[in-house]
Parts: structure tokens; sequence; C-alpha cells
């Protein structure tokens, strides 16, 4: 694979770049929105309406629906610079459910949706896990019956992060109870949360971060929202999958950047912690696992532009990402020392605290879109081809 962009994203890139830099205060004020764990706010819906005016949140889509005609490696450098700069580099508006409906969807949702998508103006709210199936997705069991002109559906959905400022629903409903194997019963629809009978209820994680569990009772879906073929969701939702976890790495690139200048900095009556030189060799380490992780990313924008299948390397990439996250934090913290663990607002602070609140928000890094150890499963069977115990 090559090591550095071809001239026509270089010069793609350096127009972005100008953009970010002109609106950069508005990037930092989506960004504490973001850290802040309660989800989007008003500066972030900005922000991605001003990408979405360019072109650039759904880079890779026909012009008609909303984007440049671009390819894969346009939408993975988009994405990095974004993150780079602290803004919402990808949506599952423009990561996961728009590349599904614009390969699978009807004309009439490809209308209804795509240019909207583009422009930045909805967002949808993966719906997957329940109680019962969270890792095992095959399990789950939210009833959508067949009425004639329409489905009715009940049932739980949890860890719903985006669903308290998303307009649609992601959804995987059962339609076939008998189905075996399970997940042959599955299909996908789009279901707008102001339909009468859904009920978002918070639930709070550490760092103050949302999510939500969604209630369906007796709620009328319109049959033009199912998403595809019935019965055939399960395809549906590897595909948007393998998007999703696709890693964005400009995040932790820019975090890494603070972390370094952190430790460069004189303290007084000791030298810079970067002269010690086992934080100067764990900084080194960690800036090799970031480059790893942003190469996985970039062969997979390369697999995609090919045509190439991307299960396991996606696979590779969000297991690698999503723990790195993590680590990067926790290392954050320990370089810091106990003052690291103080957090925003505090006068003792280092980086008022931001390493702390991304070291609480990442631990979920290595849970959603996947977990670990799914990922690793997924490695042994499709990319090493390993027999199934």
């Amino acid at each position: 694979m090559r090591f550095a962009f071809p001239p026509e994203v270089e010069k793609l890139r350096s127009e972005l770049r100008q953009f970010l830099q002109s609106e950069q205060e508005l990037m930092d004020k989506s960004a504490e929105e973001m850290d802040s764990g309660l989800g989007w706010g008003p500066y972030t819906w900005e922000s991605l309406r001003k990408l979405g005016e360019k072109g650039w949140l759904a880079s890779s889509w026909p012009e008609e629906y909303g984007g440049i005609n671009g390819t894969y490696m346009d939408r993975f450098m988009i994405f990095e610079e974004v993150a780079y700069h602290g803004g919402t580099p990808t949506t599952v508006a423009v990561g996961m459910a728009g590349p599904v409906i614009l390969r699978n969807g009807s004309e009439e949702q490809k209308k209804e949706f795509l240019p909207k998508c583009a422009r930045g103006e909805i967002e949808f709210a993966l719906g997957y896990t329940e109680p019962q199936a969270g890792s095992d997705l095959a399990a789950l069991e939210i009833r959508a019956e067949d009425k004639g002109d329409h489905y009715l559906m009940n049932g739980q959905k949890v860890f719903n992060t985006s669903c308290h400022f998303a307009q649609y629903h992601w959804l995987a409903a059962r339609t076939d109870p008998e189905a075996i194997p399970r997940h042959k019963g599955i299909s996908l629809f789009v279901v707008d949360f102001t339909t009468p009978g859904i009920t978002i209820s918070p639930l709070w994680g550490m760092g103050n971060f949302r999510t939500n569990e969604v209630f369906y009772d007796n709620v009328r879906v319109p049959k033009n929202c199912l998403v595809g073929q019935k019965n055939q969701g399960w395809g549906y939702l590897a595909e948007a999958l393998n998007f999703e976890r696709n890693y964005t790495v400009g995040g932790m690139r820019r975090t890494f950047e603070y972390i370094v200048q952190h430790a460069k900095e004189a303290r007084p009556n000791s030298p810079p912690l970067v002269n010690d030189p086992v934080i100067r060799q764990t900084l080194v380490e960690m800036a090799i696992d970031i480059e790893i992780a942003y190469l996985f990313s970039a062969r997979i924008a390369w697999m995609l532009d090919q045509g190439l299948p991307t299960g396991s390397e996606a696979a590779m990439a969000k297991l690698w990402g999503g723990e790195l996250e993590h680590r990067l934090s926790d290392i954050g913290l320990r370089i810091m020392g106990l003052y690291g663990q103080l957090q925003k607002g505090s006068k003792w602070a280092p980086l008022d605290g931001m390493i702390m609140q991304q070291f609480l928000l990442s631990a979920r890094c290595t849970i959603t879109r996947g977990s670990s150890e799914v990922m690793r499963n997924i490695i042994a069977l499709r990319g090493l081809d390993m027999p199934r115990k």
C-alpha cells in the first residue's frame, strides 16, 4: 500500500485543513460537547451542517445525494482531519445507515434520507443491543409483526446511545420468530422517534456519559420503513458494522500531542517529565501504536476502493483502536501522576482534566461496536480460518 496520499487527495486535504483552521473555535466547542458525555449539542450540529455544505460529510456518495463522488480514501482522510481538529468526523447517518441505504434501500428511502444525512441535518441511533442480546445479536427479541399495511413493534432496546438527540432509530427487529438459524429472522427498519408508543429513558455511565434504553409499546411502523428485504437484516447489519469498526485515529493523535507537550513543559524545581527515560520510552511506544492504528484504517479505505471485503480487517482495526484509545488515556494519567486524576474545573488539574475525562469515557471503547472478545473471534474465524469450537 502507499504511505502517502495521491496528489488529488492532498489537494483536498489542504482545502479541508484551511476550512477547519478557520472554524477551530467551533470545532473546539463541539469537542467540549462530546467530551461532556451528554452527546451532541448546538455546536456539533452546526459543525456538521458546515461540513455537509462542502459535501465532506458523505464525500464518497454521488453528488445527487450530497456527496462529491469521492473515494473511500478521500473519506478516510476527511474523517482523520476532522477528528484531529476536534470535530465529529463520522455519524451513524453517514458512516453506517447511509451506506447501507445507498446499497440496499428503496429509491424512496434514498431520496428521503441520504441528502439530509449528507447535509448534517439528521442522525440515526443504533437500535441493536437488548438486555439478553448484546454480543449475541442474533438473540434479539423485539418483535415486528406484519399487520398488512404496517408492522406492529413491541420490545426493548438498551445502550442505544444517540436516541436523545437523533431523529431516527436504525432498528434491528425480529420478523420471523420461527427462523432457524435465528439470524435469518431479523429485519432492519428506520423508525421515526416521534412515532407514538416509543419511550426513551436515560442510562448513565462513567464520565457522565449518557446512553439510553428504549421501549416499544404497540408502535405502528409503516411498511416503507423496512430497509431492503424482509428477514435479510443480518447481512445489512454486518455491512453496517464493518463501516463502523473502521477506527478514526485523528482524535487520539491530538490527545497524544497534548500529553507529549505536557511532558515537555518545565516544572518548578524539577526537570521536565520527558527527561525520564521510562516516560520517553512509553511515549515512543504509544506513537508507534497510534501509527499502527492509522495504517489499519488506511488499508481498509484502500480495500474498499478496490471492492475487497473487509470483515476481518475491520475487526482488527476496531480491536486495536478500541484498546489503544483506553490505553492512551491510562498512560496519560500515569505520566501526570496523582494530579492527573483531578477533574475539569480544578486549578490543579493538568490539561484542565481532559485526560481524566477521556479515561472515564474510553472505558466503553472495548465494548461498543463489538467487544474485544468478539473481534478476536472474528479475526480467528474469518481472518485466520481457524475452526469454530
